[in-house]
């Protein structure tokens, strides 16, 4: 069986890609899933609770940042880096969440 570099490597928003891929993807398959089952309109409110390393340094590693671009609807390989901090930063100035990039939350 072959592997390949694509299968050892993932491509994330960093600085620890273990900290910031898989809850990335998790908010974003969140995100998604409501908007395919007809339910994005039902949200009112979303609350993330991060366990284990990821609660203990999920700050510093950049976690509660890939979480909030995940479930505006951002995928870690298909994400411009540099557009990560003006979202968050606009998030904060209006504090209001664009669930899977299009339901005010």
């Amino acid at each position: 069986m072959a592997i390949s570099v694509f299968d050892l490597f993932k491509i994330g928003i960093g600085p620890s890609s273990s900290h910031t891929v898989g809850p990335m993807r998790a908010a974003a398959l969140f995100a998604t899933a409501l908007r395919e089952r007809g339910l994005l309109d039902q949200v009112r409110r979303v609350e993330v609770r991060l366990y284990g390393s990821l609660s203990a340094t999920g700050v510093g590693h950049g976690t509660d940042r890939a979480t909030l671009v995940g479930l505006m609807g951002e995928w870690p390989d298909r994400v411009d880096p540099k557009q990560i901090a003006p979202r968050i930063e606009a998030l904060q100035a209006s504090r209001e969440l664009l669930l899977d990039g299009s339901h005010p939350v």
